[in-house]
């Protein structure tokens, strides 16, 4: 009863006029934002913070939250057509949804992302609901030993994320983790790697990766000729919609991605990039076929978009309830919080409930209004693909060169995305996938900070690592997985040398 009353106020708050406006503009700017490539979803909060000061708490952060999960929507649609990942949580979608795109599945592709989005979103939603306390409770017994084994795992299974061999795909995992530490080291100072280049003092920007190892290098592949043209077919509803053999496998897909990004996004520091990597690699161990992933699998769609969504829901438990912010957008959105002189923490929820339930509220009528944004605009984006590659490739170009530059407004940027860029098709080349070395540099510093506080904490003992539970429980899960990841691999190769295995 309690719970139901909670939710005809955030029902009657979410309702009001000046709510919805600004829950339309957030979400409606999230998208856009999403499918620029480079700005993301932080660099439009940053921007608009200035903006909350003459609002009230509760529609400044309903806007603030619009942007944060409409940017999860939009990111999809550039990695979709363009390989353009519009944000690290994006960047998986690359590798399956850019193989329908060139397969002329481009519209089932957009379509499947939008459904998953907002199931995973839904049921990441309906959790927030129903089980906030507890969740804030389950976070609180993730200290730095459980995040750091948490996060191993997550390397371990990154290294299955590629279409090809295991040992490539650890071997990009290290990589990453090895790019991740360039830049001043958080508890010394000191500088690492920067090869005495300043700009290097801060460590490699993130979007100038992403964008280099998927946009750039795609651009670089289609001018030395090894890009097929795409299939363009004209868009009608009937050619969106999946067939039944497609839906059949995403629907497993989306409701295991959903349930992993909640989990993972009511973590502290987690967040959605995280929950959607993960996601993938759980659906490439568990599936029938693996094969099919990198090459048009919808389970490689359906997983890491519901999942990401999810998370991006769920992701307010420890912000609002804890106090302790996800990711950077998490900061800003409690920042907007403190301006306004709330304080996040456990007692938010009894001080604020038309400021939380409103906003919880707001969700469920945002994600709605996402829909009816990205479906019927499916074509519009699709058409993006008959313009010729000669007018496309520039423009993807001078894109990626604006959202760079406006993340740090450095020249230097624009250089490193070159670079990367030409590294990128080199790992085409050698046929190294880039996805791996993407979370490897996004997890390889937490790894890092997570094990040095647990050993702070334990003055130098490395048996908290399995002395406390959940640690250990996910260390000998990521045993488990590098094991049966290396047994297959030598299963696969005595095949291939006709000897019985």
């Amino acid at each position: 009863m309690e719970l139901l009353n909670n939710l005809l106020l955030g029902l009657q708050v979410a309702s009001d006029p000046t709510i919805l406006w600004y829950c339309f503009f957030g979400v409606f700017l999230g998208t856009a934002v999403g499918v620029l490539p480079g700005i993301g979803a932080l660099a439009a909060i940053s921007l608009l913070l200035p903006m909350t000061y003459h609002m009230s708490p509760t529609a400044a952060i309903v806007m603030l939250a619009g942007v944060y999960y409409g940017a999860q929507y939009g990111g999809s649609t550039a990695s979709i057509l363009m390989n353009l990942p519009g944000g690290p949580a994006a960047a998986v979608t690359c590798l399956d949804g850019y193989p329908m795109a060139k397969n002329g599945k481009a519209g089932i592709a957009l379509f499947i992302t939008t459904i998953a989005s907002l199931f995973g979103a839904m049921f990441g939603l309906v959790l927030l609901v129903l089980f906030s306390p507890a969740i804030a409770e389950v976070g609180l017994k993730f200290g730095p030993a459980e995040l750091f084994s948490m996060m191993v795992m997550g390397l371990v299974a990154a290294s299955s994320m590629g279409s090809g061999s295991p040992i490539k795909g650890l071997s990009m995992v290290v990589m990453g983790v090895l790019l991740g530490m360039v830049g001043t080291d958080v508890n010394s100072g000191a500088a690492r790697f920067t090869l005495d280049i300043p700009e290097l003092m801060d460590g490699i920007n993130l979007v100038a990766l992403a964008m280099g190892l998927f946009g750039v290098s795609e651009v670089v592949r289609g001018i030395h000729g090894q890009d097929d043209t795409q299939k363009v077919e004209p868009i009608t509803l009937r050619s969106m919609i999946p067939s039944k053999q497609e839906m059949k496998r995403s629907y497993p897909a989306m409701f295991r991605g959903s349930v992993l990004g909640s989990a993972l996004g009511a973590l502290p520091g987690v967040g959605p990039s995280i929950a959607a990597f993960m996601a993938y690699a759980v659906e490439k161990k568990t599936a029938k076929n693996p094969q099919e992933f990198g090459h048009g699998a919808v389970q490689g769609i359906s997983a890491p978009e519901s999942a990401n969504n999810a998370a991006a829901q769920t992701a307010f438990v420890p912000s609002l309830s804890l106090g302790i912010p996800g990711d950077a957008v998490m900061a800003i959105m409690l920042g907007a919080l403190i301006i306004h002189g709330i304080q996040p923490g456990p007692m938010l929820i009894n001080e604020q409930p038309e400021m939380f339930w409103g906003l919880v509220v707001s969700f469920a009528i945002g994600n709605i209004m996402l829909v009816l944004l990205n479906i019927p605009t499916i074509g519009i984006w699709v058409s993006l693909l008959r313009i010729p590659f000669s007018w496309l490739y520039p423009a993807i170009l001078v894109f990626v060169a604006l959202g760079v530059y406006s993340v740090n407004n450095n020249n230097f940027d624009i250089y490193m995305v070159a670079i990367l860029g030409v590294l990128g098709y080199l790992f085409m080349l050698l046929r190294f996938e880039a996805a791996p070395l993407l979370l490897g540099y996004i997890l390889g510093p937490m790894v890092e900070e997570n094990m040095r506080r647990a050993l702070l904490l334990s003055r130098g003992d490395p048996s908290i690592f399995i002395d406390r539970p959940i640690s250990a429980t996910l260390l000998a899960v990521t045993v488990a997985m590098l094991g049966w990841t290396i047994f297959k691999f030598l299963q696969r190769s005595l095949r291939r040398r006709h000897i019985p295995a």
